[in-house]
């Protein structure tokens, strides 16, 4: 569970009369000051988040710029006081971007925030080259409180306004999938081709790295949040990331489509193997990839197999891995239940090559698949499950080799099986006959010792109800009509 986030503003109200004092009049030198006097008065309390600290700089920068009292402070201190405020903007609102294992360019990051490129190559020149000019820092110092009063305050203050920058479409994921499918196939057919195929191996898988690191960009997108207020605690190494979460989602989406883990052939779906397991040709084919992505992101199996379960409980919205377009592939899932098996086969894998038996949060991975099937097949809830067999292998698959586990899977299903409808006959009546006379002889012999209120409380039955004709199948054409035991259902 998130803890709550810690702002340095007492409500709202405070944050929207520093943004007036900063930008509504650009000439109203005491009313920055106010700013600054208060930016410094919240940082005493509390660690600032980046934007403000960017304007607490950027705000220091330009009072020191048009001060009276400081019209002959040195030009270059003034350059380099303008030239860190920048510098620090950039790299804070880049660098923790970069927590991929392969780096991305600074410029591509600041594309997807939406970051004047200029910005970028003035950061680049101040740190690396000559310093720029002091007009030309001026300027950057203006488009930088701009970029702030458009991304930060305003959604800020008002989260449901819209923004004026739109974000950088995400690149699908899919031709890079395919392409790692190609190359790997190659390898298989020849293996003395993987030595020559290797780097290019090596490159796709950096390149689904690149496109993870993307994904979180995007994500800060998605929650209508440049990561202002999705900032994880460095300090808490085991808090979750909802940015990684999301993209690990969107690439799991992807994997588990049709022609990625699942073949799209189906006699290359069936497993020799008597075990519940994948082919070993998509075993092969898939093993480092998957590995891969897990060892660089340790959540990663819990969040596929979460996502192949949600697939075989609910119809998927098909991307397109060998499609141009995006359709719902529910009649093509209805009939072709050898994907859904195929996708049990690799979730069952999963949970036996990557749970370690610890705890991962509040559920080992296991557990959670456990639990994610268990509420699905729980007595009462199985009547709109049209995977139930598979589900219910599934959840034996995982629990096998865990008594406790299974003993408690055992049970589940013995309650939730759906058991089909039985049709009555002659033959069903005849059977219930011979029991009920079986019955009444029994019963023959206990009315000689009735006393006489037992008696007069069977006298007193209507007439009907005292006679014991036997079992007779109703048909349509009968006035019975069902209802639950204990309730007395009126002819009326």
């Amino acid at each position: 569970m998130r803890l709550p986030r810690r702002v340095p503003w007492a409500n709202i109200g405070e944050l929207d009369q520093l943004c007036s004092w900063i930008f509504a009049d650009e000439g109203d030198l005491e009313a920055k000051q106010f700013a600054l006097s208060r930016l410094s008065a919240w940082r005493a309390i509390t660690a600032l988040p980046h934007a403000l600290e960017s304007t607490l700089s950027i705000l220091t920068a330009r009072l020191l710029d048009t001060s009276e009292t400081t019209q002959n402070y040195p030009r270059l201190s003034l350059r380099q006081n303008y030239a860190a405020a920048i510098i620090r903007m950039v790299n804070g609102l880049v660098d923790p971007l970069q927590a991929g294992a392969y780096a991305r360019s600074i410029a591509s990051i600041a594309a997807q925030l939406g970051l004047p490129s200029w910005l970028v190559e003035l950061r680049h020149a101040a740190t690396h080259e000559d310093l720029p000019s002091l007009e030309m820092l001026r300027e950057a110092a203006r488009e930088s409180l701009t970029w702030l009063l458009h991304n930060y305050f305003y959604p800020t203050i008002n989260p449901s306004a819209p923004r004026l920058n739109t974000p950088t479409p995400l690149r699908p994921v899919t031709p890079l999938l395919k392409h790692y499918k190609t190359l790997l196939k190659l390898i298989m057919r020849d293996a003395s081709l993987r030595k020559q195929y290797q780097p290019d191996v090596d490159a796709v898988l950096r390149d689904i790295e690149r496109w993870l690191a993307e994904a979180k960009v995007a994500a800060d997108f998605a929650a209508d949040a440049y990561g202002w207020d999705t900032a994880i605690d460095s300090n808490d190494i085991e808090q979750e990331d909802p940015r990684e979460r999301w993209a690990l989602e969107r690439l799991c989406d992807a994997i588990v489509e049709k022609g990625a883990l699942v073949s799209l052939s189906q006699k290359r779906r069936n497993s020799q193997s008597d075990e519940f397991v994948p082919p070993q040709s998509s075993l092969v084919l898939w093993t480092p990839l998957l590995a891969h992505i897990q060892a660089y992101h340790p959540t990663f199996p819990t969040i596929l197999t979460t996502q192949i379960v949600d697939s075989l409980l609910y119809e998927r919205l098909s991307t397109g891995f060998d499609m141009d377009v995006v359709s719902f592939d529910v009649e093509d899932s209805q009939n072709d239940p050898s994907y859904h098996l195929a996708l049990a086969r690799w979730a069952a894998w999963v949970v036996r090559t990557y749970d370690n038996g610890q705890e991962n949060g509040e559920l080992s991975l296991r557990k959670n698949v456990i639990v994610l099937l268990a509420s699905a097949l729980a007595p009462g809830k199985t009547e709109g499950v049209k995977e139930f067999k598979i589900l219910a292998t599934l959840l034996e698959a995982v629990s096998s080799g865990f008594p406790e586990l299974q003993k408690a899977s055992e049970m589940l299903l013995s309650a939730s099986y759906p058991l089909p409808l039985q049709q009555w006959d002659a033959g069903d009546l005849t059977v219930m006959n011979e029991r009920l006379h079986s019955l009444m002889s029994f019963g023959d012999d206990s009315q000689e010792h009735m006393d006489d209120s037992d008696a007069l409380a069977t006298t007193s039955l209507p007439v009907s109800d005292r006679q014991t004709g036997g079992w007779t199948l109703l048909d349509n054409q009968s006035c019975w009509k069902s209802c639950p035991i204990g309730i007395y259902h009126s002819s009326r």
